[in-house]
């Protein structure tokens, strides 16, 4: 299983940034995926999930903010940030549980600062 996040960069506050995640080894259709985000120092937080029918849950600091997709055709899974905050600064991870086994993505860092 490989996960392929990218997308990060350097952006400025009450900007937009797009981060992708390319996954192989798994049943992408069926696989409900996930990104965390952890800011250095501290500990990896949940930021969204999406299932296979394409249902979606936020975590409350990114709820209105952030949306997360996904191709299936494509086997990639998005997560789109608007808004963005000083605080949303981190490294971004995508993540599957495949066959009682986690599996993360290598991280893209998001730093939102003028």
């Amino acid at each position: 299983v490989q996960l392929q996040a990218y997308g990060g960069g350097l952006v400025q506050p009450g900007g937009s940034l797009r981060l992708s995640c390319a996954a192989s080894g798994i049943n992408f259709s069926i696989a409900t995926m996930a990104w965390y985000l952890q800011p250095a120092g501290k500990q990896r937080e949940w930021v969204a999930t999406i299932i296979s029918r394409g249902s979606t849950n936020y975590g409350d600091s990114v709820k209105g903010r952030f949306t997360i997709s996904r191709d299936n055709a494509r086997r990639r899974v998005y997560l789109q940030m608007n808004s963005l905050k000083p605080e949303d600064t981190a490294v971004y991870y995508c993540y599957v549980s495949w066959k009682s086994h986690d599996y993360w993505g290598q991280g893209t860092l998001v730093t939102v600062s003028s």
